[in-house]
């Protein structure tokens, strides 16, 4: 059986080792390029896929794209069996779909036809569900419309933030991948259609999103929060000094309190929201560490009564 893997992400990378465990040549990684990292832009970062792949003796292919012929023909001459998705973050058309002789399986990270697309782990915990789950979806030209198997199912813990989540999903999702491997592979494993109803996009997350609005409840607070946590982080602008500065909150939970949206409630870093309190457990200032907001607060750069900035307009 010869698989084509693609995925970028740590989410993706027990996924890949799942496969390796499994006995099957992985004929080649496919994976996004390295980016531009570091302060200035000089050094550059692969993703935590293609590490992984140099890390066992993988072949890895870093295209730009699918759609250009020299990237299609490449993977056809992989002559693979059957390709398996994580998180690859690049559009597979037609031609690829159809390349793999069983075509090509994406693993999912939420309760499909909940949350198609690119940041369904981010989505969930901002909208606030409860639950949130992965599958194996055969994969269509449609953005996340093909049929679904072996689904894993999971409440999301109101203390848990996109990373955490995404950590255990990833677990979940190579979990499955083994679970299902030999029937899916000898076209045994049965795939239902999704549903019509109950369809939701998770589309990409924008920095723009970051800037927190405490005129929201204190559940939706926490949940922005933490949907966006660690990257790109919520953030807050507040006034010290006679100068502005952007405050990062990474962590929060609820706190049984009360005022006006944004007004500093107590020395613990309590900020009261529109109808609530959350209190910032996680928060880092620009060029700094991440602190425990009553760290931040016995920097003296805020005190009871401040105000934060309301949300502007994107």
């Amino acid at each position: 059986m010869k698989v084509i893997f693609m995925g970028a992400p740590a989410f993706a990378v027990p996924a890949l080792r799942a496969l390796s465990s499994l006995g099957v040549e992985i004929v080649g990684v496919f994976t996004k390029a390295p980016r531009a990292a570091g302060r200035r832009g000089l050094q550059t970062r692969k993703t935590a896929v293609h590490e992984e792949a140099e890390r066992v003796g993988l072949q890895a292919f870093t295209p730009l794209t699918l759609r250009n012929a020299e990237a299609q023909i490449a993977l056809q001459k992989l002559r693979a069996d059957v390709a398996i998705v994580a998180a690859y973050g690049l559009l597979l058309p037609e031609q690829v779909l159809l390349a793999p002789r069983l075509g090509c399986f994406n693993l999912h990270a939420s309760l499909l036809p909940r949350w198609r697309g690119a940041a369904p782990i981010q989505r969930a915990i901002m909208a606030g569900d409860a639950e949130t789950g992965v599958s194996i979806m055969k994969m269509e030209v449609g953005l996340d419309t093909g049929p679904i198997a072996g689904e894993l199912r999971t409440a999301i813990d109101p203390s848990e933030t996109a990373e955490e989540l995404s950590a255990r999903l990833s677990i979940l999702a190579a979990r499955t991948l083994e679970q299902n491997w030999s029937d899916l592979v000898e076209l045994r494993l049965p795939f239902s259609a999704q549903g019509e109803s109950g369809i939701k996009y998770a589309r990409k997350i924008e920095k723009a999103e970051a800037p927190i609005d405490w005129a929201m409840t204190a559940e939706q607070v926490r949940g922005h929060i933490h949907g966006l946590s660690p990257f790109p982080g919520a953030h807050a602008m507040f006034e010290s000094r006679g100068a502005r500065e952007l405050l990062r909150v990474l962590r929060a939970t609820l706190v049984d309190n009360d005022g006006l949206p944004g007004v500093l409630l107590d020395d613990q870093l309590t900020v009261a929201c529109g109808h609530g309190a959350v209190r910032l457990l996680q928060v880092q200032r620009a060029g700094r560490n991440v602190i425990t907001g009553a760290e931040f607060m016995r920097s003296d750069l805020l005190r009871v009564g401040d105000t934060f900035e309301a949300r502007r307009p994107c």
